[in-house]
């Protein structure tokens, strides 16, 4: 998990909630040049922020039956610190509806069974 600046100027901060092989593809579409050398792609807390700041919560790969609590308190937990509520976004055909993996008896069937989802990126793997 991790939170990334994606413009640079503090306007749009990505959480990314990494599960499974959805997250390599993520991180080639997500990760700019001069932030390879991880100077500061990989902060635990995300800094304070202003008026014109925005949240999204980025899940990529297979949510378990198991994992789910987790992936909604993180949600949770960072609507509370930013005080509204991120934008979510199901990053891959596992986390949108279970994948190749939809009829085990172990898999979320789709994150939008945990929360709202605002944006689903299909695909296996996304393009």
């Amino acid at each position: 998990m991790r939170w990334v600046d994606w413009y640079s100027d503090g306007s749009l901060w990505v959480l990314d909630v990494a599960l499974a092989c959805c997250t390599l593809e993520f991180d080639a579409a997500a990760t700019r040049p001069e932030l390879v050398d991880g100077r500061d792609i990989a902060m635990r807390d995300l800094p304070a922020l202003d008026d014109r700041s925005q949240v999204a919560v980025v899940i990529s790969g297979t949510v378990t039956d198991r994992l789910a609590p987790a992936v909604a308190a993180i949600v949770d937990g960072c609507e509370q610190q930013v005080g509204q509520r991120p934008a979510v976004v199901s990053f891959g055909a596992c986390a949108s509806s279970g994948g190749p993996y939809w009829d085990s008896y172990a898999v979320t069937k789709g994150v939008d069974q945990l929360l709202p989802v605002d944006v689903y990126v299909p695909g296996c793997p996304p393009h």
